[in-house]
Parts: structure tokens; sequence; C-alpha cells
């Protein structure tokens, strides 16, 4: 379960929910600013991308502590070896830009694989930053999480591991809906949900009217995005992201 304990980057305007090394669980808004995601008019390499990112964040005098949030494609999932490796090149970048915050890594981050036409090597596909601004109420990025218990990374700690008929992806996605409430409760607010993101390659409508709606009402309103796509692990087959934010960017880089 989620302790609710924010640690506050200054640097960065923002409060974030500590998660593993690779990523952050979420982020919010501190007070004086807000949270702007951008989506790339045109995927780059990630390390391109991200490089390209700080310049933007410059040009637009933001440091580059302001990056937040970070979303990623893949070409196919990871073994989690493999997926270890990738981890530790992205948070070297992370280090060598001094974003790190006692030794913890503050950036939400959601890394997913795309079904059809997924691409050669990993891609920067949209970025989160924060401006200033004194319009309320808080803005904030919810991470990507997939089927895993206990918040760790492992093939032992996937829900209903192998399967995919209806029942077992019920339960997975129960777990994964689990995990954005338990975020979203320490970073947000339901009717301040904006945008609610689901990833995977299987049917997900009774998913959504029975496990996602009761859980998360503002989906009934606000709808769900599917991305048809798999998570970044390989036997994990449900993730979501979610975020409450004013200002949507289509940016070119």
């Amino acid at each position: 379960m989620m302790t609710g304990d924010l640690i506050v980057n200054q640097l960065g305007g923002y409060r974030f929910l500590p998660g593993i090394e690779p990523y952050s669980c979420g982020v919010a808004a501190e007070s004086g600013y807000e949270i702007v995601h951008a989506t790339l008019a045109r995927m780059l390499p990630w390390h391109e991308g991200l490089l390209a990112v700080r310049k933007y964040l410059e040009q637009n005098g933001r440091k580059r502590h302001a990056l937040c949030g970070v979303e990623l494609r893949c070409p196919e999932p990871h073994s989690f070896d493999g997926f270890g490796d990738f981890n530790r090149d992205y948070r070297l970048l992370l280090e060598e830009w001094q974003l790190l915050i006692d030794s913890m890594n503050p950036v939400a981050r959601t890394n997913v694989s795309p079904v059809i036409n997924p691409p050669a090597e990993t891609m920067l596909y949209a970025f989160s930053y924060t401006i200033p601004s004194e319009q309320p109420p808080p803005t904030f990025v919810i991470a990507g999480g997939g089927e895993l218990r206990d918040g760790g990374l492992g093939r032992e700690l996937i829900v209903r591991v192998g399967e995919t008929s209806p029942d077992a992806m019920s339960e997975k996605s129960q777990r994964v809906v689990e995990i954005m409430c338990e975020r979203l409760a320490c970073l947000g607010e339901n009717d301040r949900l904006s945008t609610i993101d689901v990833y995977t390659q299987h049917p997900i409508r009774d998913i959504v009217s029975e496990v996602i709606i009761p859980a998360i009402p503002a989906a009934a309103r606000r709808g769900v995005n599917w991305f048809l796509t798999r998570p970044p692990v390989q036997e994990i087959e449900f993730e979501m992201d979610m975020r409450g934010v004013r200002q949507e960017l289509l940016v070119d880089l």
C-alpha cells in the first residue's frame, strides 16, 4: 500500500511519490506551478528525444529539473533482465542531469510496446513538465503500472502469470486499477482526472464497465484511451496510467 508520503522536488516545482530505481509512482505540482503534458508530433529515439526536451525546456524558460514525466514506446516487451539493462542506461542520463533527489528518481514514466508498427528502437512519445502557475487546482501525473504485486519487478509477482483468459484479465486489471487508485489517493482526485489510459492487446469492454468505471468514476465521463500495446516486460498483460492536467500540447522537437 502507498504511504502517501510525497517528497518535494524544489528545483522542479513538483512533489513525487517514490517508486523504484527507474521511475517514481507519480508527480503532483507544487503550489505556484502546474504540470503540462506534451506529445511529440514525431517520436524521437529516447536519448535524442530527452536531449531535445531539455533544449525545449530551456527555450521556454524552464530548467531541466522541470521534467517530471516521460512516456516511451519500445520495440517489444523486454525480459526482466533486458528491462533492467535499459533502466540502468535511462537512469544514468537522469543522474548525469542531476535530477535525482537523495538517490531517488522523481520522474514518472510509462513505457509500452505497440502491437502494430512498433518502433525499431525505444522512442520518446511524450513528456510532462512544470511551469509557473497560480491557477488551481493542483495538476498531477500517475506513472504507468502493470499487474504486479507489492510494487516490485519479478515474474513471481505477476498476477495470474501466463494466463490471458477473461477471468485472468479481469483479475489482472483489478490489480492495476488498485494501484492506480492508491496513487491517485496520494497525488490527486478522481474529479480532476483529465486522461485515463489503458495499455493492452486484449479486449477491454468488460474491464472498462466492470472494473475501471466502478473504481474510477471519472472514466464514465472522460472515457478511456485504449492503446493497442503490450507492457514493457514479457508476460505482463495490462497497464494503465492517468493524469489530471489543464494543458495538452502537440510539439515538434
